[in-house]
């Protein structure tokens, strides 16, 4: 392998049965992978990827970690905390409105000593990261531009070697159930299908993208990837099973499905979903078990990517739970 690797994740994460879930929901029966046990700043999805991005920020001498997100980022607040672990400064460009009071992800930020920039318009984010990479290069620093999400070839690895761990737990799984967005999850567990032989199907529930741009998204991330493995392996569109059917709210917009799936996951389960990533996921993988998707002998696996502490910012809180 090309591509160098810390070790700090806690691994392997366990995989535990939801029979009550499957109960209440008359459905097949169903596992969770619990990534959001992997133990950096509250662990979730991003710390896999982060084994191989710092590993490779440190192999290029940077001292300067740089990345982007929404607010609330999970990815970068486990960016932060591994900055901090590892002696990195952290520069965060973070689209919105800064809150007036620091909460959640936002919060710890801050307290892993980031550096945070905000932009209030989305569209504006890339050039503001790209004028932060400049200006600290200018600076004489040398940084290291953590991509969106950790989702690039080098952050794929982490769910190509995720794919094999699941695969090392022998629980027999027909589905592999997850929410999508940046692809690099996504691209992960597509390429460690391919070369590790899950014979089940890997369907990502997305978050924000449009179903055809996601597939070519990651079936291109996933050929990419697969360089740093050896020779290339050429992945297309048809290789990628998505859908698009619980994203039409936008981004970070929590509606009814959120709220049932997560009510449901802990009422039946003490197991907590996040409002944005999981539980959209979950909320779509509920609607595909009540819709006959899945058959009633099959078994799915639902891969939890963390994000837990998004329940406590401001913006999601008051509405996870009706008063």
């Amino acid at each position: 392998m090309q591509t160098p690797r810390l070790n700090f994740a806690h691994l392997p994460t366990p995989i535990e049965e939801l029979p009550n879930l499957s109960k209440a929901l008359n459905g097949p029966r169903i596992f969770v992978k619990r990534d959001d046990q992997t133990g950096l700043a509250f662990g979730g999805n991003k710390t896999r990827k982060l084994e191989f991005l710092i590993a490779e920020a440190r192999e290029q001498g940077a001292d300067l970690l740089i990345s982007g997100g929404a607010m609330q980022s999970n990815h970068c607040r486990q960016t932060a905390a591994a900055a901090a672990r590892y002696g990195f400064e952290c520069k965060l460009v973070l689209t919105g409105t800064k809150p007036q009071q620091a909460t959640a992800n936002f919060l710890l930020d801050q307290l892993f000593g980031a550096e945070i920039i905000t932009v209030e318009d989305r569209a504006f984010r890339d050039q503001t990261l790209q004028k932060t990479f400049d200006d600290a290069l200018a600076a004489g620093k040398k940084p290291y531009l953590v991509p969106y999400g950790g989702s690039s070839p080098t952050g794929a690895m982490g769910y190509t070697f995720a794919m094999e761990e699941f695969m090392q737990q022998n629980v027999r799984a027909d589905w592999i159930v997850f929410g999508t967005s940046s692809g690099g999850t996504h691209a992960g567990l597509v390429l460690g299908q391919r070369l590790f032989g899950y014979k089940g199907k890997v369907l990502g529930i997305s978050i924000d993208e449009p179903e055809e741009e996601l597939k070519s998204h990651v079936s291109d991330l996933a050929s990419r990837a697969s360089e740093k493995l050896g020779e290339r392996i050429n992945f297309s569109r048809n290789d990628v099973l998505a859908t698009e059917d619980y994203c039409q709210a936008g981004y970070g917009v929590f509606g009814e499905g959120e709220r049932e799936a997560i009510h449901l996951f802990a009422k039946h389960e003490g197991l907590l979903l996040d409002p944005v990533y999981t539980g959209r996921a979950a909320a779509g993988m509920i609607d595909l078990i009540r819709k006959g998707f899945f058959k009633k002998d099959e078994t799915i696996l639902f891969w939890h990517t963390g994000g837990q502490p998004a329940l406590f910012a401001d913006k999601y809180s008051q509405d996870v739970v009706k008063i």
